[in-house]
């Protein structure tokens, strides 16, 4: 999965974890949100370096 979609997933499992009490589906709804929020930080990284190498 890409980062927006573990983002929107995570999204997602939060809201379900605060609408039923369950704190443990709402944790794992904010780490997918992070994994995906270093995903994407990470594939701009790569982006820049390849740029910078190309020229």
């Amino acid at each position: 999965m890409n980062g927006k979609t573990d983002i929107a997933k995570g999204r997602i499992k939060e809201a379900a974890g605060v609408l039923t009490g369950n704190d443990k589906l709402r944790n794992k709804g904010q780490t997918d949100q992070a994994v995906g929020q270093v995903k994407q930080t990470t594939a701009k990284v790569i982006d820049k370096v390849a740029k910078k190498m190309r020229g």
